[in-house]
């Protein structure tokens, strides 16, 4: 989803004054742990709190609003910078500010079904897509199979 600069200031206010934030899902770069049509709700977090695996909703530098796994933390130039990745992505997303991240996923509402992040099947699928980047290969393709078969 792109959104300009107010809409990301809007959206950083609401979930700094509420403490979280809906939104569906589009896209397919984290399936199968969010599908689109998802519902997913965010809370703040600070940037310091983070930590390995968790999927943080940030904006790109090109405007993308988008919800990826945290790979890992690193300090560039005296700056906190993060490194996420989309379950089915092959490479990572450029680096990540401070400024850029909104929240951290507390929920995804899958029809009547509702996941956190510590539920036991969630946080086994983080720690295999982190330990098995061959994973994100496998899904990749059977995705791309998946939608040649649609268009057939």
């Amino acid at each position: 989803m792109l959104i300009d600069e107010p809409i990301f200031k809007l959206l950083k206010k609401a979930i700094n004054k509420d403490g979280c934030l809906e939104l569906p899902a589009f896209g397919n770069s984290m399936f199968p742990y969010i599908r689109a049509d998802d519902v997913c709700r965010f809370s703040y977090c600070h940037p310091s709190e983070l930590k390995k695996g968790d999927v943080v909703l940030v904006q790109l530098q090109t405007g993308q609003l988008i919800a990826h796994r945290l790979v890992k933390k690193q300090i560039v130039n005296y700056q906190h910078v993060f490194i996420l990745k989309g379950d089915t992505n092959l490479g990572f997303d450029k680096p990540i500010e401070e400024g850029q991240i909104l929240g951290k996923l507390v929920c995804v509402k899958k029809q009547n079904i509702h996941l956190t992040p510590d539920h036991f099947i969630m946080r086994l699928w983080g720690g295999m897509i982190l330990t098995f980047p061959v994973l994100s290969g496998i899904l990749r393709k059977y995705l791309n199979r998946k939608l040649k078969l649609q268009f057939k």
